[in-house]
């Protein structure tokens, strides 16, 4: 692997493959039986399919189990997922439902302590180190994003600011004032920011920022190109979602910056066919599933991400790494019976040098045909109505050329977009 020993935050991240599979084993076969003798929701589960802990000799025998989805912790609301008492929950995180109930997430001493533990040995494999300044500017709250950072960094031993997102003029006194070495937030608030400095007339490469690490929403290599210009940085992508963890599931080493490392001694991945449940091989596009291997409070087995990638071989650890993110399995929308992902339209959008990444995509039905329509933005200094005649033509050739669905795009003023302070809101739905 090339590193020395000296240079993991753990020793597991020099471990062999062999030496891994075993502790996976060893861990899944106790979360296994951890989860069916605590959870009576997950026991009736496998009960109805006729597996039980014990079949577990080998990882492959996973394959066996149940699936965990969103759907089941709205059906145990709040509380019913939980394997431990009350008394011996300690922090409760929630992530925004999209429909309806939030999904809701338990942590004891010894999940927060792993979750510390897991961040912290992220953002070192990142490029981070105890001697620096980490602006946190991930929202603090229920979302995990900021309070896993936070113990993360310090875990690690660095300084944080906790700025939590929004109040975009003030991140950027504070940032010029204290001059911390990393940020952290989602990549589509970095560009708000870089628009903020450029605002108040100070180029975002002066800001002495040496590293970003972006999470919480999937992101393309273009917009990454694109943040690392704009502030002279290097952008790192990090995975995670609150049921398995928070972040901290998943973190790109800085040598490689070639996908997100998986923490597999504590997150087992799968890939699985979304519509049949089958299990893919390494390498196969399809959707990631994880089990908790250590987790106490809220054990989960297959949790279904939704989120569409493929497992890749490890580089500059031994643990296997995840693709970048190309949708999700339901998020995507179907438009006129083609499968469109934001994603992919984001990416075409970032090809035009003329075009900010802020976009907004509003799907409707006129009489019986689906309608895209494209909200995009002009880069500053770049707009007026001869370019952006021409940029809304590119990009509709390209959208129709490259995903092979017809768009309407209208070209907007640089700043007319609603900015997010957290996630962004890129799809408008309006179809009945």
């Amino acid at each position: 692997m090339g590193h020395a020993a000296a240079s993991w935050y753990d020793p597991i991240e020099g471990a062999s493959r062999d030496e891994i599979h075993a502790l996976q084993l060893t861990r899944m076969k106790w979360s296994l039986a951890h989860a069916y003798g605590q959870v009576e929701h997950f026991r009736r589960k496998c009960q109805a399919v006729g597996v039980h802990p014990d079949d577990l000799k080998d990882l492959q025998d996973l394959a066996r189990f149940p699936f965990t989805t969103k759907q089941d912790l709205r059906d145990t609301y709040p509380f019913g997922m939980f394997a431990v008492p009350m008394n011996q929950v300690v922090r409760i995180h929630a992530s925004s439902g999209t429909t309806g109930k939030p999904t809701v997430v338990g942590y004891t001493r010894n999940d927060i302590d792993m979750w510390a533990n897991v961040m912290a040995r992220g953002i070192h494999g990142a490029g981070g180190r105890a001697s620096d300044l980490v602006h946190n500017a991930y929202g603090y709250g229920l979302f995990t994003g900021g309070l896993g950072y936070h113990y993360g960094a310090e875990r690690l031993g660095a300084t944080v600011i906790p700025m939590s997102g929004g109040q975009s003029e003030k991140q950027v006194q504070l940032i010029m004032d204290f001059k911390p070495d990393i940020i952290c937030a989602t990549p589509s608030y970095m560009l708000t920011l870089a628009e903020e400095f450029i605002r108040q007339g100070i180029d975002p490469s002066v800001s002495g920022l040496r590293l970003g690490l972006f999470g919480a929403e999937p992101w393309t290599n273009e917009m990454r190109r694109e943040i690392e210009a704009l502030f002279g940085i290097d952008a790192i992508d990090t995975y995670g979602l609150s049921e398995v963890i928070g972040p901290g599931v998943a973190f790109e080493c800085i040598e490689s910056k070639d996908g997100p490392h998986i923490f597999e001694d504590h997150f087992y991945p799968e890939i699985i066919d979304p519509a049949t449940g089958e299990v893919l091989p390494d390498g196969d596009f399809g959707e990631l599933v994880f089990t908790s291997l250590t987790k106490e409070a809220l054990p989960v087995v297959r949790y279904r991400t939704r989120d569409l990638t493929r497992l890749l071989p490890g580089t500059a650890r031994p643990m296997r790494r995840m693709d970048k993110i190309t949708g999700r399995s339901d998020d995507m929308l179907i438009i006129r019976g083609v499968n469109v992902f934001p994603s992919q339209i984001e990416e075409l959008i970032l090809r035009n040098k003329d075009l900010t990444a802020q976009y907004l995509l509003e799907v409707s039905r006129v009489t019986h045909l689906d309608k895209l329509e494209i909200l995009v933005e002009m880069k500053p200094g770049t707009d007026d109505e001869a370019a952006r005649k021409k940029a809304a033509a590119d990009l509709q050739h390209h959208v129709k050329s490259y995903i092979g669905v017809s768009s309407e795009v209208r070209v907007v003023p640089t700043g007319t977009l609603e900015r997010s302070v957290g996630k962004a809101k890129r799809v408008i739905d309006l179809r009945p």
